[in-house]
């Protein structure tokens, strides 16, 4: 027998008929019980109508709660803190590290202010010892300058009693004794005279020695300013 042309009703009959049994409404099972009635129908002509009786009378399925299990909840708290405990350990590492960097320099800088200290000092005993010296060299400037003038008091006084006695003996002649006496003192003034010379020679090289050891000196005071300079131009 040929399927004939379902009403909307008919199916709607039905599918009620199975919802108040207690059975599932389902395309087969409409279909069946239309069959039961004597109805036939292609499942397309039903599926159509039992879809608007669907939309009518069966409510749209409510969506669950979102609501998590307390184990699921458990489990993720610990995941959490695990995570954050596993992506915060490069920070620390990193805050670690850079707390012992901070730490070398500020033992570094403590390092440097200490040498920078010691070479202050240096500074100050070399500046001290260089004044000693320039003191030092002046009073033996004073020195050398006195025998100087001494000396040349002296070669002036050994000239005229030369030229006083030069004198005395040419005007007594035939006198031997007393043109030995002169010879002698003349010896004793030559004498004298190299004397001063020596002492004066001695007087000027002590003096350069002297400024050897001041230049010395003063080339020591430059090395160890430089030294002070490098220190802290480093800091």
């Amino acid at each position: 027998m040929a399927a004939e042309e379902v009403t909307f009703d008919q199916v709607a009959k039905a599918a009620s008929g199975l919802r108040d049994a207690g059975e599932a409404v389902t395309l087969d099972a409409v279909r069946a019980a239309l069959d039961a009635d004597g109805v036939q129908a292609t499942a397309g002509a039903v599926y159509k109508h039992l879809a608007d009786w669907r939309a009518a009378h069966v409510p749209a399925p409510s969506a669950p709660a979102a609501e998590l299990p307390p184990a699921l909840l458990a489990g993720l708290a610990d995941w959490a803190r695990q995570f954050a405990h596993e992506a915060g350990a490069a920070d620390r590492e990193a805050l670690a590290r850079a707390g012992d960097d901070m730490q070398s320099l500020i033992d570094a800088g403590d390092e440097l202010e200490a040498a920078r200290a010691e070479l202050s000092g240096q500074v100050a005993a070399a500046s001290a010892e260089r004044d000693d010296m320039l003191a030092q060299l002046a009073d033996r400037d004073e020195t050398i300058e006195r025998l100087t003038a001494e000396l040349s008091n002296a070669k002036q006084v050994a000239m005229d009693a030369l030229v006083g006695k030069a004198k005395d003996q040419l005007a007594i002649e035939g006198k031997d004794a007393q043109l030995a006496d002169l010879r002698a003192q003349i010896e004793r003034n030559v004498t004298a005279a190299a004397a001063l010379s020596d002492a004066r020679l001695a007087a000027e090289m002590e003096l350069v020695g002297a400024a050897t050891a001041r230049d010395s000196l003063a080339a020591e005071l430059r090395d160890v300013r430089a030294q002070l300079d490098v220190l802290r131009n480093r800091r």
